[in-house]
């Protein structure tokens, strides 16, 4: 049988999602609980992975098991209670056994949040930026990037895709008091590639790159063109979307 699990994490205290050697991860940990309670080796296949710092209001992950585990609340609670406190599994989902976290999520989406005032309890969770932004140009430029699929110049240099192609449904920057959000959907995204979207966008509210050198940027296709790559710790990963209909068994 195969296992979707939900779960939410406060990525501060981890390196990252992908198990390594000599790093405590999501991956890890979540496994180790999951194979405690089953009594069998749990191996976590993710949506994706998220780096060191980075959190998650939303991530699925799946699994394969030969119990069937009757009582998912009294499941869910059980794993809850082994679980750190900066981990917390939302919910366990029976689905057919072709079900791919990874390859049958639809779309994801990320948040980045920008703290304009010194907030000792944001600390972990924003990027203290107290300088003035253009906002309007920023988002004018985010609305250029949905007119291109190619954004290697965005992606970490060092990485093994086979293409640097994605499709980028939204972006945007809202203000909210002293809060500053970006919101980015896509159907993929590479590594890095949020945080660096963002410190180039950052680089435009400060008028330090025109609209037209932000367009050259992604046409180069040139990491070094681009902006710097923004702190991981206001990075959250928000949402994943499946067609759960397809996904779904019932039992």
């Amino acid at each position: 049988m195969r296992y979707f699990i939900e779960i939410s994490y406060l990525g501060t205290n981890y390196h990252g999602w992908q198990s390594q050697p000599n790093a405590i991860t999501i991956q890890e940990i979540t496994e180790n609980c999951l194979s405690k309670i089953l009594n069998n080796p749990v191996k976590l296949v993710a949506a994706g992975r998220t780096d060191a710092g980075v959190h998650a209001k939303q991530m699925y992950a799946h699994f394969d098991s030969d119990i069937k585990i009757k009582d998912k609340k009294s499941f869910e609670h059980k794993v809850n209670s082994f679980l750190p406190k900066d981990i917390v599994l939302k919910k366990l989902i029976l689905v057919h056994d072709n079900a791919h976290a990874r390859f049958d999520a639809l779309n994801r989406e990320y948040e980045y949040h920008i703290s304009l005032i010194k907030n000792p309890f944001e600390i972990d969770k924003a990027y203290f930026l107290k300088k003035s932004l253009d906002i309007k140009k920023m988002n004018k430029c985010c609305d250029t990037m949905l007119q291109y699929t190619n954004f290697k110049s965005f992606s970490k240099s060092k990485t093994d895709v086979k293409t640097y192609d994605c499709k980028i449904y939204e972006a945007k920057w809202t203000l909210y008091e002293n809060s500053l959000i970006f919101r980015i959907k896509a159907d993929r995204f590479l590594r890095n590639m949020v945080r660096a979207i963002v410190g180039t966008l950052i680089e435009i509210g400060l008028e330090k790159i025109t609209e037209k050198e932000f367009k050259l940027i992604i046409e180069k296709k040139d990491r070094q063109l681009a902006g710097f790559s923004v702190p991981a710790h206001a990075l959250f990963l928000k949402n994943i979307d499946y067609d759960w209909d397809k996904i779904l068994l019932n039992g």
